[in-house]
């Protein structure tokens, strides 16, 4: 099937971003983008949307003062609770918007993909909600170690698709997930979860997020007497719960962001999801982002211990914000971001997902100085992570 090159020109972010689609998807890309702001916009809208991240959502989430985990590493941390929405992620706040957006547009079934299951799990959650059928596509490495995740999928209604080509993760999930909709142009959305794939899905997908760093600037004002933090830090895979914290930032050099990306094994090893660390530009998913990829173009299988963040590219907008230096990313280890889970789980009582523990680990290697306030999303919990967790963090039992 023949790629059309470039048919929407707006959707960049410097080098990075555009629309590499199959004929087949052009209409419902270029209805999308043209559409989606101007439906974003109607009060009517904005107000059933408002509505429900207020009553069923939980927004705003709240803005907690580590003190022991600030003790700790010698920094003020803040944890924006991502993880006290309902369905336990940032996700839903995306996926509530996608639903009502498709139904505005007479889209009458939903797809999605989903890795760790967080962003399956909430757009089921939007389809029983607003009853519409939902496919959820999930690598099957994935449904197995995300099993309570696949169990809630299924238990709201949606059908959840094993997906057993490549490396059963969700670059592969995200592939079957782009054939459906191929295959189902006239009456299917496709609920992108992240801030990846073509034009308009990274700023929509931003848009909807943005309210995670909008309520970050009322927060932390109300906490400080009116300051910004002097950084944010947040997990990227794709990348959302962290574009959804930077972008109301972006043009204040005064607040450093900074990005945790999935190291694996180590950058050293061929196991690793470091995108932005080693990576090189290329196009997936229908946009031009940076990839790990071999010296001829093939996609280099991606590893971490995060399902989340087990993905060879990254959003767009973080590709250029990396590019442009106005972010900082770090790679985090599996190690580390295991070691994070204990740190938090004992200073703070919170069980973070595995995800949000790269962001956790980042704090110690950011390189602070004494003293300063940094915002962390915590995008997500980690009860959907327990399994891991009691195997890689077991400690023998007392004799």
């Amino acid at each position: 099937m023949a790629v059309e090159h470039n048919p929407i020109r707006e959707g960049y972010f410097g080098e990075f971003g555009g629309a590499f689609i199959p004929e087949m998807l052009r209409e419902n890309v270029v209805t999308l983008a043209s559409r989606y702001r101007e439906i974003l916009a109607e009060v009517g809208f904005r107000q059933e949307l408002d509505a429900l991240l207020r009553d069923y959502v939980g927004r705003p989430t709240p803005l907690y003062h580590a003190r022991r985990l600030s003790e700790d590493l010698g920094v003020t941390i803040f944890l924006k609770r991502e993880d006290l929405c309902h369905t336990g992620s940032h996700k839903l706040n995306n996926a509530i918007g996608q639903v009502l957006l498709a139904r505005r547009l007479g889209r009458t079934r939903i797809i999605a993909e989903t890795g760790a299951g967080q962003h399956g799990v909430a757009t089921a959650t939007a389809c029983a909600l607003l009853n519409l059928p939902c496919v959820v596509y999930m690598g099957r490495r994935d449904m197995e170690r995300q099993a309570p995740n696949v169990a809630r999928m299924r238990l709201l209604g949606a059908e959840v698709r094993s997906v057993t080509s490549g490396s059963e993760t969700l670059k592969d999930a995200t592939n079957e997930a782009l054939r459906d909709w191929i295959a189902n142009p006239a009456d299917t959305h496709y609920v992108i979860g992240s801030v990846v794939g073509p034009h308009p899905f990274p700023s929509m997908v931003a848009a909807f997020q943005s309210v995670i760093g909008a309520e970050i600037e009322t927060q932390f004002a109300a906490a400080t007497g009116g300051d910004v933090p002097d950084a944010i830090v947040a997990c990227v895979g794709g990348g959302s719960n962290a574009i959804g914290g930077f972008v109301r930032f972006l043009d204040n050099a005064q607040v450093r962001l900074i990005g945790a990306e999935a190291a694996g094994e180590g950058i050293a090893t061929p196991c690793t999801a470091a995108t932005l660390t080693l990576g090189r530009p290329g196009v997936l998913h229908g946009a031009r982002t940076m990839l790990l990829q071999t010296n001829d173009g093939q996609i280099v299988e991606a590893h971490s211990i995060s399902a989340g963040l087990d993905y060879p590219g990254v959003g767009p907008q973080h590709a250029h914000l990396h590019a442009s230096g106005r972010a900082e990313y770090v790679a985090v280890t599996d190690r580390q971001a295991l070691d994070a889970v204990k740190l938090l789980c004992r200073t703070e009582g919170i069980i973070p997902a595995l995800e949000s523990a790269h962001a956790i680990a980042a704090l110690s290697l950011a390189r602070f100085e004494p003293g300063v306030r940094v915002v962390l999303v915590l995008s997500g919990r980690g009860d959907k992570d327990l399994a891991t967790y009691e195997r890689e963090l077991a400690t023998p039992e007392a004799e």
